[in-house]
């Protein structure tokens, strides 16, 4: 089977992404669409695997097969976290609805980690000489320190950020000091670390829980 039929003909959920989920766009934005497909289990019995994953059919859209996309989600794996927590649903059928319920199951401290972890590195490889590119990569990273302590604190990612939008859109038009930037950088690792010696989020997520949905996805899915 074609990579973008998959897509076309297999995806369960379908979501918006980027500046338009964050709060963030304006007129010119894009619409940058991220979605999951369960691949006919069939597809899986010959040589020949489906992809892990599918870029397109359309522009700015990208894909995940299910068990790839659980996979990253067990690892917190914070673009595919937020996928799921996206204000902005495009298409979602029963298995996309089981996918959303189980969201708070695949989650896990570890969520720390990879959120901070991703923010941080990218923040101190950047300058001061800085493109508009690079603007824009450090307002992303301040605004996933942001998702990151909200996550840490209530079991959730901060997806729409539209509370922080002047203070964030400043940060990405190159208005706001470097230095500054990395006050606010060390005061949102700060509370994220604080989130975390009190968050309820489990250790570990529920591979289990995970695992059952893949299973009977596979099992109706020939």
């Amino acid at each position: 089977m074609p990579p973008h039929q998959l897509v076309t003909d297999h995806t369960v959920l379908s979501v918006v992404v980027g500046s338009r989920a964050y709060g963030l766009a304006d007129s010119d934005s894009d619409f940058d669409r991220r979605g999951v497909y369960a691949a006919p289990t069939s597809s899986w019995w010959g040589f020949d695997k489906p992809p892990t994953h599918v870029d397109g059919p359309d522009p700015e859209r990208f894909s995940w097969e299910l068990e790839r996309f659980l996979g990253l989600a067990l690892a917190a794996n914070p673009t595919v976290l937020e996928c799921l927590w996206s204000p902005i649903v495009e298409h979602c059928d029963t298995i996309g609805e089981e996918l959303r319920a189980l969201r708070g199951r695949l989650v896990s401290r570890e969520v720390y980690r990879t959120f901070l972890g991703y923010a941080n590195s990218q923040v101190d490889r950047l300058s001061t000489a800085m493109t508009a590119r690079d603007w824009k990569q450090t307002m992303h990273m301040l605004r996933l320190l942001i998702s990151a302590r909200h996550f840490l604190a209530t079991g959730e990612p901060l997806v729409n950020v539209a509370a922080y939008r002047d203070k964030l859109l400043a940060v990405r038009h190159g208005e706001v000091p470097w230095a500054t930037v990395q006050r606010w950088r060390d005061e949102l690792a700060a509370a994220a670390e604080a989130a975390r010696s009190a968050t309820r989020l489990p250790a570990r997520p529920d591979r289990a829980a995970a695992e059952r949905l893949l299973i009977e996805v596979r099992r109706i899915r020939l």
